[in-house]
């Protein structure tokens, strides 16, 4: 049990203390004085389920994908296939669940009351779209909200970085077939590095076949840089609001600024936009304020606040998804 935290002045006019975005995030509303309640297992249990079914579905169909070596030849399922699709499924579970795990080991750690992930199935794209925590307390400090913040982010980058090189280690060059269409993936900075690592340079003429693992952690990443945004409730905005004060409000404005811009040039942006404006409408731009509002964080977390910008940097890709329909000279 978690002792209630102190009622302070200051949190009369606010009402709303958490609130994040999909894709791996954390969603709270809490009262100051909330009593912890019994976990809903049930709901917990029903919604990994059901993302179990949906993640091997679309790994199955990301293998198919990778095995016909971008359409040039024919694959039918087999018993090894739907292996292939269970791989993905646990590398892409193992990426979101060490980052939701991140936050909820943190919040136990600081006796604040968090309930377990909640795993959300999608049958598209990645099978999954992430998975949230619910926070039910208010931040007792400063130092709280940050470690609770960058928690998610490090516990996911710990998980993905090894699961992409397993991945690109299944991986191969292919030549590029002579016409191709389909949907392209952007190239983050810790993308193309490992890349680069494994293969060296591609030659013209050849293209990258990516294994199922390294698109899970191609989605770990985007949901990493995502979640790392310094806007709002998110945790980027939790980093901020904790490192740099009202400031971090500006920022988040700056923020949503910047994803509106990006929607005009990729739509992969839009779904992230519409959240970031649904946020900034019912919670505003201000972050609320944690309970012992004025205790400094220290000189090393604001070193960790520099490795969660160094995370979103390499993590980050500005044309998440782009379409494809060209026929190569």
């Amino acid at each position: 049990m978690s002792n209630p935290p102190v009622p302070a002045p200051w949190l009369a006019d606010e009402p709303d203390y958490r609130s994040e975005s999909p894709l791996s995030s954390d969603l709270a509303f809490a009262e100051p004085s909330a009593i912890r309640r019994p976990p809903r297992l049930w709901l917990h249990i029903l919604l990994f389920v059901l993302t179990v079914l949906t993640t091997p579905a679309l790994g199955v169909l990301h293998y198919l994908s990778f095995a016909s070596e971008l359409g040039t030849r024919d694959v039918g399922l087999s018993w090894s296939v739907l292996m292939e699709g269970l791989l993905y499924s646990a590398t892409i579970l193992g990426i979101l669940g060490a980052h939701e795990m991140g936050h909820y080991v943190a919040c136990r750690l600081y006796s604040v009351d968090a309930t377990l992930p909640f795993f959300i199935p999608f049958p598209s794209i990645a099978g999954t779209l992430g998975a949230v925590i619910r926070i039910r307390q208010a931040f007792p400090t400063r130092r709280a909200l940050f470690d609770i913040g960058i928690a998610g982010p490090i516990a996911g980058f710990v998980a993905l970085v090894p699961a992409l090189f397993i991945g690109l280690s299944l991986s191969t060059i292919v030549p590029t077939p002579p016409q191709m269409a389909g949907w392209t993936l952007g190239e983050p900075l810790l993308f193309q590095g490992a890349t680069r690592l494994v293969f060296g340079t591609i030659r013209d003429g050849y293209s990258l076949n990516i294994h199922p693992m390294v698109f899970a952690s191609w989605f770990g990443m985007l949901a990493t840089a995502w979640n790392l945004l310094p806007f709002g409730q998110m945790d980027g905005g939790h980093i901020s609001y904790a490192s740099l004060g009202e400031v971090s409000t500006r920022i988040s404005v700056a923020t949503v600024a910047g994803a509106i811009v990006m929607s005009a040039i990729s739509v992969s942006w839009v779904v992230m936009t519409l959240v970031m404006l649904a946020m900034l409408y019912f919670l505003g731009p201000r972050h609320p304020r944690v309970l012992y509002e004025y205790e400094p964080i220290g000189a090393g977390r604001q070193v960790l606040a520099l490795v969660a910008l160094a995370m979103l940097v390499l993590c980050f890709t500005p044309v998440p998804m782009q379409r494809i329909d060209f026929i190569p000279r």
